[in-house]
């Protein structure tokens, strides 16, 4: 059995300490209250050894604060709790420390979602099902296994909507990983009204001044940004990004990891505003708050994670297309090869994050350098990636083809000019056509599969490898 080092009553006050702790850490996040957690937590840990929850706990405390460092640290504690137990016969589900592992960022969080499925057994909590079940879906996204992704969210969404209500905390977490995929499959329109709901159901539980709430918004900001591109109309998105930067400055340090994303979503959107502004003044004003936010978020990634790592990759590549809303071109080029370089070597060549590089940088030769037969090739590759990934219809391609006329019509090659008129026009009927589902809660599990269903159907997919992914 467990070595008990205290009495009874003195292990269950630590306990109930430690469970009021994590759910402070949880569920309000105040001021004070992310680190005030992690030390009652920590120093249940160093009293009462015996007990593995507790490291769980303070995992999941550590990776709601972005301390991912001491993250790999706690993740081994409770695996020797585990491992002492097993030793004396008793056996530890992992289920849920597998889940937390995988939200650590780490390169194997695939293979850890793996075994965390794989602890799925009838009688575990509802709770830990649905965080194991939102965690392998996130980590099947990265990895652009969409159809196993969306099985996967769309039954933690069906679970948590079931056993907590539409109202609860936990059905808005799905929600939010439901967005993720619908922006991810570039279902976007359907990812704004989700995260909308999302962060309707936080306001209410949490009320204004919460780090749920502003991780809501930041979602939203984002998914808003990219849903009107193409129109112009940031107000929306740029409303969401302030709030959820004003939420986190007003909780959190001002060097905090959370921010760095916050900050980057509202500079790419500062950045469009001002490509749009006819008041010069105004413009470099916006240009420069947009590259004070950018560098700002690169130091606190870099920081955090690296240089060598996709997320400082990206902030390179949102460096890249400032500089040349800026002007300053060699600059941009060379934030661009480094973002290219760095995902290639983490991601491989034909990911979609390259791809997205590839076109920024092509985009810079095309329109701004006259280097033709580079940004010819570049988009040529930025298109196969982006078809072999989500099909004809893609939202991004669109770029693509409108970057190819105008680099064709440079040259004088109209033959090609004409040819990618059609291939835009056909892109367009495709776009059309796309996504049927009027509401995209209408087709969560409406026959659902029951847990242990939807487990072995995604591990006996992992063992046959990886499924093509296809959007339809």
């Amino acid at each position: 059995c467990w070595v008990l080092q205290f009495s009874v009553q003195s292990l269950s006050e630590l306990w109930k300490s430690a469970t009021i702790s994590l759910s402070l850490g949880t569920f309000r996040k105040g001021r004070f209250l992310l680190d005030h957690p992690t030390k009652r937590l920590t120093s249940t840990c160093t009293l009462t050894p015996a007990h593995p929850t507790t490291a769980v706990s303070l995992l999941h405390v550590r990776n709601g604060n972005c301390k991912y460092h001491l993250g790999e640290e706690t993740f081994k504690l409770a695996q020797s709790y585990m491992d002492k137990l097993a030793k004396h016969g008793h056996q530890a589900n992992k289920a849920a420390l597998y889940g937390e592992l995988c939200a650590l960022l780490l390169p194997k969080a695939y293979r850890w979602c793996i075994e965390a499925m794989k602890e799925i057994t009838p009688g575990l909590p509802v709770k830990v099902v649905v965080d194991v079940l939102r965690q392998a879906s996130k980590a099947c996204v990265v990895k652009r296994e969409f159809r196993k992704a969306e099985q996967l969210i769309k039954h933690a969404v069906f679970l948590a909507r079931e056993h907590f209500g539409h109202k609860h905390p936990k059905y808005s977490d799905t929600l939010l990983d439901y967005g993720f995929y619908l922006l991810n499959v570039d279902n976007i329109c359907q990812s704004v009204a989700i995260y909308q709901t999302a962060l309707d159901i936080r306001q209410s539980v949490f009320g204004g001044k919460n780090i749920h709430v502003a991780t809501a918004h930041e979602d939203l900001a984002y998914s808003s940004y990219v849903h009107q591109y193409s129109s112009g109309k940031f107000d929306n998105a740029l409303f969401h990004a302030e709030r959820a930067i004003d939420i986190i400055t007003h909780i959190l340090p001002e060097d905090h990891l959370l921010l760095a994303s916050s900050k980057r979503v509202k500079a790419l959107i500062l950045e469009e505003i001002a490509i749009d502004c006819h008041n010069k003044e105004t413009e470099e004003r916006l240009l420069q708050e947009a590259h004070d936010l950018h560098l700002s978020s690169l130091q606190l990634a870099k920081k955090a994670f690296g240089e060598f790592n996709v997320q400082t990759a990206k902030h390179y590549g949102n460096l890249g297309r400032l500089y040349q809303s800026m002007r300053k071109f060699k600059e941009a080029e060379e934030m661009h090869i480094k973002a290219i370089q760095i995902k290639e070597q983490l991601l491989g060549h034909e990911d979609y994050e390259v791809a997205l590089s590839v076109g920024h940088l092509a985009s810079l030769y095309n329109y701004d350098m006259n280097q033709y037969e580079d940004a010819e090739r570049l988009y040529l590759r930025s298109i196969a990636i982006g078809k072999k990934l989500f099909g004809e219809g893609y939202s991004g391609l669109e770029y693509d083809y409108r970057g190819l006329i105008k680099l064709y019509n440079s040259v004088g090659n109209y033959e090609k000019v004409f040819e990618y008129h059609n291939v835009l026009s056909n892109w367009n009927r495709l776009r059309d056509r796309q996504f049927a589902v009027a509401d995209a809660l209408e087709d969560v599990n409406t026959t659902p599969q029951q847990t242990q269903e939807v487990v072995q159907a995604f591990l006996l997919a992992q063992s046959l490898g990886p499924t093509r992914p296809c959007l339809g």
